[in-house]
C-alpha cells in the first residue's frame, strides 16, 4: 500500500461488508469522516474503531464494486457534520441530510457534528410543561411533557404509522412559542414514505416540518446516521434558534438491527439476541439528547417509536429503551383486532414526568384527579370482566356491571377516536368527565366532590 501524504492512502488491508480496513495509518481519530473514492465514484463514511496504526472505516453507501488495491481513502480529520439553517424548515432530505425533494442544497447557517455534544446535567432544567398532541388516549392518560422523552411501543401491522402522522400534524403548545416538528424515518418502504408525505400534505403543517428518509434499500449503516442528522438539526432549533422542537424517530427496531448488522461484520461478541454489548450506550446516545437547558428558551422533545418483535416487551430493544426514557405508551393488539383506534393499552403506558405537566396553569386544575379517577375505573373493569368470565355476567353485583359499562364505554367512546380527530385539551377531559357518569357517584373515590358538582353537575 503506497501511502500519498498524511491522511491520503491507495489501496486497503481487507473490504468486508461496508466494513473497510487500512493499516499504517497515522493521526486518525475515532468518529472521523472518511471519504474513498474509485474510478472517479465518491463515498464517504466515517471511522468506527483506531488501534495504533489501523483503522476500520464505516462505508454508509457500502463496498460494493471496490477494488482493495486500486481504492483511495482520505481521512478529512473531523467528524461527520450536517448544514443547519432555518431554510430546512418545510424540506425532505434522505437518511444523511441530503435534499429529496429537489429543492437544491441547503445554504446552511452552520455546520453541526451530527454526534451532538454532551449535555452538563447540572445546566438541564425539569421538565414541566406540556404538548397536546389531540389524542385523548394521550394528552389524558400518558401527557406528554416538553423535554421529555417519550417512546411508543407498537408491534408488527399495528397503526404505529397513523398515530405518528396525527401525532406531527395535531401536536401544539399552549404558548405563542414557535414549534417545529422533525420527523426521521429509518428502514421504511418507498409506500410507507410515500404514506407519511401524504399525510402530512393533507395536514397542512409543512412550515414546520422537517422530514428525513431512509429507506429499506439504503445501505443499513446509513440508518445509523440518520437520527444523528436528525437531532443536530433540532439541536440547532431549540438552542441556537429558541424554539421548542418535537422529534419523532420511527423505527427505532431497524436502527438497531443496522447496529447489530455492522457488530456481527465486524466480528464483536454478540450479547442478548445477537444485539452488541454496547446497545444501551448506543441508544443512551439518542435519547439523552432530549431535554431543556437552563438559559435558553427552546427544548427538545423525543417520541422514539419501535416494533416489538413477536410483541415481546422483554425484547432487549424496548426493554432497554424502558431504562433510558421517562415512560412508555404501549399500543395492544388485542385493541387493534377489536377496531379500536389508537389501540392504547391504557394499564402498560405510562408517563413519568406528566404529574408536573398537568393541573391548574397547566392544563386544568381537574385533570390530575380525573387521570386518577379514570386509571382506577378502568384497572377494575378487568377484574370484574375476570370475574363475569367464571360466574357469569348476570351474577355480577349492580356495581360490576356499571363498570363493565364503563369499560366499553371507555374503550370505544373515550379511546377510540378517528385519526383526522383532534381535540383540545378542554375537549379531552369533558369527554373523561362523560364518562364518569357511567359509575355512581359513590364509586368516584379519587376526585373531589366540588370537581363533581363542578363537572357533572350538583
Amino acid at each position: 500500500m503506497d501511502k500519498l501524504y498524511e491522511k491520503r492512502y491507495i489501496g486497503a488491508n481487507v473490504i468486508s461488508g461496508p466494513l473497510l480496513i487500512i493499516e499504517g495509518v497515522k493521526g486518525v481519530g475515532f468518529g472521523e469522516m472518511v471519504e474513498i473514492e474509485q474510478d472517479g465514484v465518491k463515498r464517504v463514511g466515517r471511522v468506527i474503531e483506531v488501534d495504533e496504526d489501523r483503522a476500520v472505516a464505516q462505508i454508509f453507501s457500502g463496498t460494493s464494486g471496490i477494488n482493495r488495491e486500486k481504492v483511495r481513502t482520505r481521512f478529512v480529520g473531523s467528524p461527520i457534520t450536517i448544514s443547519v439553517s432555518e431554510e430546512m424548515l418545510g424540506r425532505t432530505f434522505d437518511g444523511l441530510g441530503r435534499p429529496l425533494d429537489g429543492g437544491g442544497e441547503v445554504l446552511g447557517e452552520e455546520e453541526r457534528d451530527v454526534n451532538g455534544f454532551p449535555l452538563n446535567p447540572d445546566a438541564r432544567e425539569y421538565p414541566r410543561d406540556n404538548i397536546i398532541t389531540g389524542i385523548s388516549a394521550i394528552d389524558a392518560l400518558t401527557t406528554l411533557i416538553r423535554g421529555q422523552k417519550l417512546p411508543i411501543f407498537s408491534g408488527s401491522g399495528l397503526p404505529h404509522n397513523e398515530i405518528a402522522a396525527q401525532i406531527v400534524n395535531q401536536a401544539r403548545i399552549s404558548t405563542k412559542e414557535e414549534f417545529v416538528v422533525v420527523f426521521a424515518a429509518m428502514g421504511i418502504k418507498a409506500d410507507e414514505a410515500e404514506f407519511f408525505q401524504r399525510k402530512f400534505e393533507e395536514g397542512g403543517e409543512l412550515g414546520r416540518l422537517i422530514t428525513f428518509l431512509n429507506f429499506a434499500d439504503s445501505p443499513s449503516v446509513e440508518r445509523l446516521i440518520t437520527p444523528r442528522c436528525a437531532l443536530s438539526v433540532a439541536e440547532f432549533f431549540a438552542f441556537e434558534k429558541d424554539k421548542h422542537v418535537l422529534v419523532i424517530l420511527t423505527d427505532i427496531t431497524n436502527y438497531c438491527e443496522a447496529l447489530r448488522e455492522v457488530s456481527s461484520v465486524r466480528g464483536e461478541v454478540p450479547s442478548r439476541k445477537g444485539y452488541p454489548g454496547y446497545l444501551y450506550s448506543d441508544l443512551a446516545s439518542l435519547y439523552e439528547r432530549t431535554g431543556r437547558i437552563k438559559g435558553r428558551k427552546g427544548s427538545i422533545t423525543q417520541i422514539p417509536i419501535l416494533t416489538m418483535p413477536n410483541d415481546d416487551i422483554t425484547h432487549p430493544v424496548p426493554d432497554l429503551t424502558g431504562y433510558i426514557t421517562e415512560g412508555q405508551i404501549v399500543l395492544s393488539r388485542e385493541m387493534h383486532q377489536r377496531g379500536i383506534y389508537p389501540p392504547f393499552d391504557t394499564l402498560s403506558s405510562l408517563s413519568r414526568l406528566m404529574k408536573d405537566g398537568i393541573g391548574e396553569g397547566k392544563t386544568r386544575k381537574d385533570h390530575p384527579n380525573l387521570y386518577g379517577q379514570l386509571y382506577a375505573s378502568y384497572s377494575r373493569v378487568q377484574k370484574v370482566r375476570s370475574l363475569a368470565s367464571i360466574i357469569g355476567e348476570e351474577e355480577l353485583s349492580e356495581v360490576d356491571r356499571s363498570y363493565l359499562n364503563f369499560g366499553e364505554k371507555f374503550e370505544k367512546s373515550f379511546l377510540q377516536q378517528d385519526s383526522k380527530e383532534s381535540y383540545t385539551i378542554e375537549e379531552t377531559l369533558n369527554r373523561g368527565w362523560e364518562l364518569l357518569r357511567t359509575l355512581p357517584r359513590n364509586e368516584l373515590t379519587r376526585v373531589k366532590e366540588v370537581e363533581i358538582n363542578e363537572f357533572l353537575g350538583g
